[in-house]
């Protein structure tokens, strides 16, 4: 599906019925991302209509180069809300994507029910992130190494560089819901997005300032070298009913280096929610 105006297109798709759920990929991938990592908790908690993006410049999304900053990326999200999410709605984001829903969240607070945060970006500029150290000791203890012998792979090489549960399990998952979306991205718009990364406002300050009482849930890797643990910390008393788990033995990729306790933590967040709201499965 698509949502079309002044000429840019938004990829988007939609399943199921019930509370509506906006679900917003990180960086250079698309919609695959988050449809991977949380169909297999909806399979289990009926009453949600999911709603996948592809962000500009990436999936099936076609946008002018013009609109390559998160400013512009947060404009057509938020004519997409207005047109098409007339009630009050759930929002979960992954790395890039954590930083785009805050950006929404600070514009449309009083209609979100839920936050859920993975591996969210909260310092735009990598420099000034606090990020762990690389440790190969880790990554070794939950390592395949024969696996990965037989092969070579940009996708391999992607997947093996920010790693830490280097399993053929978490690799196969990596080339279907991530790999494959990193191939038909827009370089360019990625390119000239990167230059234009931080919004022209300070969302989190507008956040702390309106107060976000509901249900949330952020989740980090203990060993993620690419947005750290560290700094989610730093924003969490923001969110009076916010939930914050680190894991172990999972990076950046989170989502699919623990997915059982990714699902399950999910699926609590999920509750929480409909004990608040009365809405999804009972």
């Amino acid at each position: 599906m698509y949502y079309e105006k002044d000429g840019e297109k938004l990829h988007y798709i939609e399943k199921g019925k019930g509370k509506t759920i906006l679900l917003i990929h990180g960086l250079g991938c698309d919609h695959r991302l988050m449809e991977g990592c949380m169909e297999p908790v909806f399979s289990k908690c009926g009453g949600y209509r999911r709603i996948y993006v592809d962000l500009p410049g990436m999936g099936k999304s076609k946008v002018s180069l013009n609109r390559a900053s998160s400013d512009e990326i947060l404009k057509i999200l938020s004519s997409f809300i207005e047109e098409n999410l007339n009630e009050s709605f759930l929002i979960a984001g992954e790395s890039y994507g954590g930083y785009i829903s805050r950006g929404i969240l600070s514009k449309f607070i009083h209609s979100i029910d839920g936050l859920l945060l993975i591996c969210p970006v909260i310092i735009p500029h990598m420099r000034s992130r606090k990020l762990p150290e690389k440790n190969e000791e880790i990554r070794i203890r939950k390592s395949e190494r024969d696996f990965f012998k037989g092969f070579e792979s940009k996708s391999k090489n992607d997947f093996l560089s920010i790693a830490v549960a280097a399993t053929e399990s978490a690799y196969r998952r990596f080339e279907r819901e991530i790999a494959e979306g990193m191939k038909i991205s827009d370089r360019e718009f990625i390119k000239e997005l990167r230059k234009n990364y931080e919004f022209s406002f300070d969302a989190d300050k507008e956040i702390r300032q309106k107060k976000f009482n509901k249900p949330s849930l952020f989740l980090a890797g203990r060993q993620d070298t690419i947005t750290g643990y560290e700094d989610v910390w730093e924003i969490m008393q923001d969110y009076g009913r916010a939930s914050y788990a680190i894991l172990d033995m999972a990076g950046h990729n989170l989502q699919i280096e623990q997915p059982e306790l990714f699902e399950a933590l999910v699926a609590e967040w999920l509750k929480r929610v409909e004990n608040e709201t009365g809405t999804g499965s009972k």
